[in-house]
């Protein structure tokens, strides 16, 4: 899979995720793409405060992303 292949992918997955961040009155964005193994995103409204993003990363997010894209070994939220 290339670069932009793998972007693509994570960028589906980010899709797929988005509706129910949303409901909670949240989102996500692609922050960066490194080595094509980590992925930096950053959890927007509701989600910065949630007392459960780092469960909504792993067992939504990372799950997710590494379902389009299994060379993915980690996703880290970016904190601004």
């Amino acid at each position: 899979m290339t670069s932009e292949e793998v972007k693509m992918n994570v960028e589906k997955a980010l899709a797929e995720i988005r509706p129910f961040l949303e409901s909670d009155g949240g989102n996500i964005s692609l922050v960066s793409i490194e080595d094509d193994r980590l992925v930096k995103v950053q959890l927007e409204g509701a989600c910065v405060g949630c007392t459960v993003n780092q469960m909504t990363l792993k067992s939504g997010v990372e799950m997710t992303i590494k379902k389009y894209v299994p060379q993915i070994e980690k996703v880290v939220n970016i904190e601004r």
